[in-house]
Order: structure tokens, then C-alpha cells, then sequence
């Protein structure tokens, strides 16, 4: 048979080849030789080997009969780092061009593994050089990859113990290549690796939270090829690892955590030992941060899904012959595969208790993550939440109120997906229940949530129960915590939002909560949400705003406040609800005054809680300052002021000890005056009026409280320009001491409603009465030019008032006399005419009037 063309010059090169490798390799082994004539060799080695092209037989031959253990041995123990970096660029060159790189293995693999761990005869070492540790790694990939694996198979431990020191190193770019080494050793010899898989799970742990992301995503992408094609009982030992790495600030680290999830959910052989450990990692990453991740993980598991049903087909037949969507949906999401539901449904009772762990983590980033997840979990599971209602709802009552918004927002979220799925009777008993025992904000919240979730039809069964029990007063009026009654509220709303028209059958148990929370003094500022959902209240009903509301509602609403009046002090919550109703129905009120009045004329008896009688009269004096608006909105009011004027002012004016009762008469005099000054009283009526209060009223001007001076001097002013000349004389005399008194007053605003009311009093002087109160005029005249000297202006201007008509009242005589007397003249600064700057004496002012 012929010889190939070219078979004679490859023959040639060879004996070549041969010849000068010899040469050189007696050079790299000769004892004693120095680094220089080492380096000569190798670089020999490599002009003739590398630089030339050699043929691949010649090439092996040469490699195993003389360079692989002198190689070898410069490799391990040569002091120069070059000539170890020659020895190793040769041994690939030829590794990597030769025909049968197996045959190198019982040479190389213990060598390396010698020189990668540091362990061996005496005097290895470790090699020191970060680049050459690397070389020798791409070394054993090389032989990893070109040799068969049933060459490799022997050689595994040796492998296996050098990757091991090689996932320590400190060098990172070492690091990244045995964790490729290792998956590449996992695939190429799987029947093999699971014996010797778990020595390297301890190594790649250690480097999973390592500083260079790159690190982190080779180690997570290395163990998940050791798990998958190697012991399976290590998965416990770094699903913990794996589960930390979800919340990395790097998307590709998190990225690798999905494929590895995914791979082994689709292709470990025990993974159906590990569905309940593997599934929540995998929907973890249905909400990631990024798009790209969340895709990825939303593929897998539609993967892992799809599989799961045909490796179950039989089990799940009947769904999959008969399937039927739920009546009720979530809108914008899309229902999970029947695998991936099936899946979810028969281990969440092993996920649940763990999730519901990390939902109460002191670090709030697992508990934003597992919040997350819960949502992802219970829209997998629907009706089948059922079940798991009780450690369902004992976590959201303790999550939804967390610090983190997000984690509470998730909760919520969740909590709504509750209202969806579970049936009413189930979800709201357990709610109730809890609220009724030791009502929570957390309660309320999680009960707005299930509310809003639920399907209206569903939830309209239940509505008056749930109205009920929100608005019984140990539920609504248990505590002030403004968190609480916020979500009060908030449950107000959903109602209304779920429910919408079908809440007018429930709208006064509506009202009452509403109210409730208004009448407590710390939710100012909620104000404006309740008055919003106190008008949408009334859209659903076709109300016209919140005065049609409570013009439906007043007579049971003050039925409902009225029920005990007797029994209320300053602290009744009723008493405060009677504020906001009597203060913000407006028109409303005037149609519910008996009710009103019953409970005024109840509660201001003198005997009653001070306090409580000042916060009524303050109601009543603010009612009246618009009383066309409110209590006579009807125009019934008339019928009960007799009860007004006996039964309230009158007591409530009676002079009593302390500064209680003083604020008391205050308040009285202050709703006395609002009366008056409202113009609901007939002249008759204010007739009456003075007839029955003049007494008590007068005994006020002496009060320590200048406002209840300066409006019972305003008071006294009207009566006595109601009655006019009619006023019996002895009331005058009665009445223009004490005004002569308030003259002399500290306050400029007392005095000033004093002079004024002493000029009405001379307007009720007639002829008749002239000679009667003669001297009591002239004493009064005499007093009030006194006055003059006041320094107040606007005091001055009252006094004068209209001197004609009070020089009219007294006689020529008298005035002549006061005239005569000696005192020296004062001069005044006029008020009003010329510049201001006029001195007029007193006398000039008799004289003007006479």
C-alpha cells in the first residue's frame, strides 16, 4: 500500500523535532542548571514546538515520551515564575494540538492538584502567582474538555480536590474559572460527580456573597450544575444562600438565581422533594425590580407548569377536561396555567408558615420580598386560600401596619385577593370576630381591604350585618387612636365603593360611624375625607350633598343621641356626636327640636356636669348666630322659647361660686345675647325677655369676665330701647347704678357699652318721669360729665351722646347751679369738628345743649 504524499516530510520533521527536543530537555534537567540556561531551553522548546508548525502525531509522540514529566516537573518545583509560565504554555500548546490528551492524565491531574491545594511531597507548594494559578485552572479545563469521560472518571477526586482550593482563592478571575470548571466537570461526567458533589458545596458557599458581582453570578451558576448533576441532599445546604442572593442589588445576580431555580425545577431528579423549596424562589422573580427578570421567571414557570401537567395528566384529568374560570377575577391579570395553580395549591401549606415568617423579619427588605410573594402565592392559590384563612389573617393583621409602606401596600393587596376568592361567610366571620374581641387598626384595615376586593353581589348579603357591627359603639367608639378611626373611615369608603346603591339600606349605620369619628376631637384632619365620603354617601342615595343627608337621617340620628341624656357627663361620647349633628345639618336640625330641646333642657340643669353645660350653651350659641339657617330653619322655634328662657338661661344665670360656674354665666349671657341679637324675638317677647332675666342680668355687670360685662351692658342697652318711655320707673332706678359702676370699668370696650346703654336710658325718661327721678337724673348728669375726662375718645363721644336731649331732662335751676360752682375748667379735645385740635372748657358744652 502506498505511503501518503506527504507522509516522508512529516516523517523528517518528526526525527527533527525529536532530535532538538532532546537536545533541549538535557539542558532543562541537567543538574544544578541555572535559571538562564533554563529559560534558554524552554525558549528552545517553544521556537521548535509552538513557532513551527509540528504535526499533531509527531507533536503527541514528542509530548509523551519526553517533555510531559520534565515539563511537569518545572511546572511544579522550578523557583523562576517565567520558566513555570513556559512549561505551562507548552504543556497547553501540546495538550491542545496532540491527538490523545488522555494520555496525560496520570501525570498532570495529581500534579495540579498538588500545585492548585499546596498539598503534596515535600517541598510543593502552592503556586504564588495569581495569572499561573489561572493558567493552571484553563489547564485543567483543557483537559476537562478534550478528554473522553471515561479517561477523566479516574482522575475525578484529583479534580474535584483542586477546584475546591481553587473556589478560595482570592484572586476573583481564578474564582469565576473554577466555578466554570465545576459545572463543566458536573456535565461531563454526571454519573460520577454526585458522589464527589458535595465536598464542593461548603468552597462555593463561601464565595456566593462575594464583592464582585461576576463572582456571584459564576458560583450561583456553578452550584446550580453541582445540585442538578450531582447529590441532590446538598439542595438544603444552599437554598438559604440562594435566597439571600434574590435580594441583590445586581439584576444579573438575581437573574442567575431564576435560572438556576428554574433549571432545577425543570431537570433535577429529585424535584419533587423540593417543589415546596424551589417554587417560592422561582415566583420570587415574578417581581423583580426589572422587566427582563421578571420575564425570565415568568417564561420558567410557565415552563415548569406546562411540565407539571403533562408528568400529572392523570391526576388532573377532570380539571383539564372541565375547566371553568372563576366567576370573579382580579381585572389587568392574567390567570395562572392549571399546572402552575396545581402546584402552588398542594405545597402552600409547607411555603405558607415559612412566608408568613419573613413577613414579620426585622430586615425590611425580606419583608418587602416576601410581601410580594404572598400576593404572587394567594392569586395561584384562590378559593383554596380558604384553608389557610387563620395564619393568613393573624400575619396581615400584624404586617399591614408596617413601617415600610411597600410592605403594608403588598399586604393589602393580598388582603384583597382574600375578598376575591374566599366566600364572605368564611372571611368576614373571622374578621368580625377578631374585631369584636379586641378591636385593632389592623382589624379595620385588613377588613377595608377584603371589602374592596370582593365581588358587590357577594358582599351584599353580608352589608347590614357588617354595618352593623362597624357602627355598634364598641366597635366605633372603643378608642381616640386617630390610626383607628382612620381606618374606620377607610372602611366607610370601601363599602361605599364596592357596594355603591345598595348601601341606602345601610345608610344611617353609615352615618352614625361617620359622625362618631367626627365628634372626636383629634381627627381635625380628617374633617375633609369624611365630609367627601359623607357626599358620596349621598350621591348613592340621589341625595342633594350632605344637607339631604342629614335631613333623611336627623330624626334618627338625635333618637340614637338622646337615648340617656340624663346620664351624660363632659366625656359622653353623645355629647360630642350631638355637636356635629347640631352643627353641620344645617337646616336639618330645625326639624328635630323637640329632641333638641329635650335634651337642652335635661342637661342644663344646674345640677348637671359643669363642663358638659358649657359645651351645650356653646352648641346653642352657635346655632342661634344663624338661626334662620338651623333651628328656625322651620319656623318652630318660637315654640320653645319659653323653654329656652325658664328652663335654660334663667338657672344657668343664678350667681354661683367658682370659676366654673362664672364660665357657665358666660356662656349663658353669651347665648342670651346671640337670641337677642338673631332678631327672632317679637317685641312682645323681648318684653318678656327683660321682664323675667333684668335681675340676672344685672347681677352679671359685676363678673370677673369682661366679655360678660360688655354683653350685659349690650343687653341691658336693648331692653331698654325696647320698652322706651314704658319702662317703670323703678327699674330705672334699679338699673343705672350698676351701668354708672361699669363707667368706672378697666375695660375701654365695658365702658364705652355702659355710656351707650346710660343713653338709652335717659331716651326712657317722659315727662312724667322727670319730676319722678329728678334728682336720680341730675345725680346721673353730674356723674356722666365726669366721664369726660375718659381718654378714650369713643368714650368721650358716647357720653355726649346728644346733649340736647339729655340738658332737656334736667332743670334750668340745676344747671345754673353747676354752672356757678367754682372748679377750675378742664379743657377736652373735641372728637369731631375742625382740625381735632380745638380746647373746649365744660361749661361750653352746657351751653351748647342750653
Amino acid at each position: 500500500m502506498a505511503e501518503p504524499r506527504g507522509a516522508p516530510a512529516e516523517t523528517a520533521m518528526a526525527a527533527t523535532t525529536n532530535q532538538a527536543v532532546s537536545r533541549l530537555v538535557g539542558g532543562l534537567e541537567a543538574a544544578g542548571a541555572p535559571r538562564a540556561a533554563r529559560l534558554e531551553a524552554l525558549a528552545g522548546l517553544r521556537a521548535a514546538l509552538v513557532e513551527r508548525e509540528v504535526p499533531p502525531a509527531a507533536l503527541q509522540e514528542v509530548l509523551a515520551r519526553q517533555l510531559l514529566r520534565p515539563l511537569t516537573r518545572c511546572l511544579l518545583a522550578d523557583p523562576a515564575e517565567r520558566c513555570r509560565e513556559l512549561a505551562l504554555e507548552l504543556l497547553r500548546h501540546c495538550l491542545g494540538r496532540g491527538t490523545q490528551p488522555a494520555q496525560a492524565l496520570p501525570v498532570l491531574m495529581p500534579a495540579l492538584a498538588r500545585r492548585l491545594c499546596s498539598e503534596g511531597a515535600a517541598g510543593d507548594s502552592c503556586e504564588a502567582c495569581e495569572e499561573l494559578r489561572l493558567g493552571l485552572l484553563r489547564l485543567l479545563g483543557l483537559l476537562l474538555r478534550l478528554c473522553p469521560p471515561a479517561a477523566l472518571a479516574p482522575f475525578l477526586p484529583e479534580a474535584v480536590r483542586a477546584l475546591r482550593a481553587a473556589l478560595l482563592d482570592p484572586f476573583p478571575e481564578a474564582k469565576r474559572e473554577a466555578c466554570a470548571l465545576a459545572a463543566q466537570a458536573a456535565q461531563a461526567l454526571p454519573e460520577h460527580f454526585h458522589m464527589q458533589s458535595e465536598s464542593l458545596i461548603n468552597p462555593l458557599m463561601q464565595s456566593v456573597s462575594h464583592q464582585h458581582f461576576r463572582v456571584r453570578v459564576a458560583v450561583i451558576q456553578a452550584t446550580g450544575a453541582v445540585i442538578q448533576f450531582g447529590n441532590a441532599k446538598s439542595l438544603d445546604d444552599v437554598l438559604s444562600h440562594l435566597a439571600q442572593r434574590c435580594f441583590d442589588n445586581i439584576p444579573q445576580v438575581r437573574e442567575a438565581v431564576i435560572i438556576v431555580m428554574g433549571e432545577w425545577l425543570l431537570h433535577l431528579r429529585d424535584r419533587y422533594s423540593f417543589f415546596h423549596k424551589l417554587v417560592p424562589l422561582l415566583l420570587s422573580g415574578l417581581a423583580d425590580e426589572m422587566h427582563e427578570n421578571r420575564e425570565l421567571a415568568l417564561s420558567y414557570w410557565k415552563k415548569v407548569g406546562l411540565q407539571w401537567e403533562k408528568e400529572n395528566e392523570d391526576d388532573i384529568k377532570d380539571k383539564l377536561d372541565f375547566y371553568s374560570a372563576p366567576p370573579y377575577y382580579p381585572q389587568g391579570v392574567a390567570r395562572p396555567g392549571l399546572g402552575c395553580r396545581e402546584l402552588v395549591t398542594r405545597h402552600l401549606f409547607r411555603i405558607l408558615p415559612g412566608l408568613c415568617h419573613d413577613l414579620t423579619d426585622w430586615v425590611a427588605g425580606t419583608r418587602i420580598k416576601a410581601s410580594r410573594l404572598l400576593h404572587i402565592l394567594l392569586l395561584h392559590a384562590e378559593d383554596h386560600i380558604t384553608q389557610h384563612m387563620e395564619l393568613l389573617l393573624r400575619t396581615l393583621y400584624r404586617v399591614c401596619l408596617d413601617e415600610e409602606l411597600l410592605v403594608g401596600r403588598e399586604c393589602l393587596k393580598a388582603a384583597e385577593l382574600v375578598g376575591t376568592f374566599v366566600n364572605p361567610e368564611v372571611s368576614l366571620k373571622l374578621i368580625v370576630s377578631d374585631l369584636e374581641k379586641a378591636p385593632q387598626p389592623s382589624h379595620l384595615m385588613v377588613l377595608s381591604a377584603v371589602v374592596r376586593g370582593s365581588p358587590r353581589n357577594v358582599l351584599q348579603p353580608h352589608l347590614e350585618h357588617l354595618a352593623d357591627t362597624l357602627s355598634h359603639p364598641r366597635v366605633c367608639q372603643c378608642t381616640a387612636e386617630v390610626s383607628y378611626l382612620e381606618q374606620l373611615v377607610g372602611c366607610v369608603e370601601a363599602l361605599l365603593e364596592t357596594c355603591q346603591e345598595d348601601c341606602k339600606e345601610v345608610s344611617l349605620q353609615l352615618m352614625k360611624i361617620l359622625v362618631t369619628v367626627m365628634a372626636i376631637p383629634t381627627v381635625g384632619h380628617l374633617q375633609e375625607q369624611i365630609e367627601e365620603v359623607m357626599k358620596s354617601l349621598a350621591g348613592v342615595q340621589g341625595r342633594a350633598g350632605l344637607a339631604g343627608l342629614y335631613r333623611q337621617h336627623i330624626s334618627q340620628l338625635m333618637q340614637w343621641v338622646s337615648s340617656a341624656p340624663d346620664t351624660w357627663t363632659c366625656y359622653s361620647s353623645e355629647l360630642l356626636q350631638l355637636d356635629v349633628i347640631a352643627t353641620h345639618s344645617g337646616p336639618a336640625i330645625g326639624e328635630a327640636l323637640k329632641e333638641l330641646f329635650l335634651i337642652l333642657k335635661t342637661c342644663l340643669q344646674t345640677s348637671k356636669d359643669p363642663l358638659m353645660r358649657l359645651k351645650l350653651f356653646s352648641i346653642l350659641s352657635q346655632l342661634l348666630q344663624e338661626p334662620n339657617k338651623t333651628i328656625n330653619s322651620e319656623g318652630h322655634f318660637c315654640n320653645y322659647l319659653e323653654i329656652v328662657i325658664k328652663d335654660i338661661l334663667a338657672p344657668n344665670l343664678q350667681w354661683q361660686g367658682g370659676r366654673t360656674a362664672a364660665a357657665i354665666r358666660t356662656t349663658a349671657v353669651s347665648c342670651l345675647w346671640a337670641l337677642i341679637y338673631s332678631e327672632l324675638l317679637s317685641p312682645e317677647e323681648t318684653l318678656s325677655l327683660e321682664r323675667l332675666l333684668l335681675p340676672q342680668i344685672l347681677a352679671t355687670l359685676d363678673e370677673d369676665s369682661k366679655m360678660t360685662r360688655s354683653l350685659s351692658c349690650q343687653i341691658i342697652s336693648v331692653f331698654l330701647e325696647a320698652d322706651g318711655k314704658q319702662f317703670q320707673p323703678e327699674k330705672l332706678t334699679t338699673i343705672y347704678p350698676e351701668l354708672l359702676k361699669r363707667l368706672d370699668d378697666p375695660s375701654h370696650d365695658v365702658r364705652l357699652e355702659a355710656a351707650k346703654a346710660l343713653v338709652n336710658w335717659f331716651r326712657c325718661i317722659d315727662d312724667d318721669k322727670k319730676a319722678l327721678l329728678k334728682t336720680n337724673i341730675e345725680f346721673l348728669y353730674q356723674e356722666l360729665l365726669v366721664e369726660l375726662d375718659d381718654p378714650n375718645q369713643n368714650i368721650q363721644l358716647a357720653v355726649l351722646g346728644k346733649p340736647q336731649m339729655l340738658l332737656e331732662s334736667v332743670s334750668k335751676n340745676w344747671i345754673n347751679w353747676l354752672v356757678s360752682l367754682r372748679w377750675r375748667p378742664v379743657h377736652h379735645e373735641m372728637p369731631e369738628g375742625g382740625s381735632g385740635k380745638e380746647k373746649v372748657p365744660w361749661s361750653s358744652l352746657f351751653l351748647m345743649g342750653t
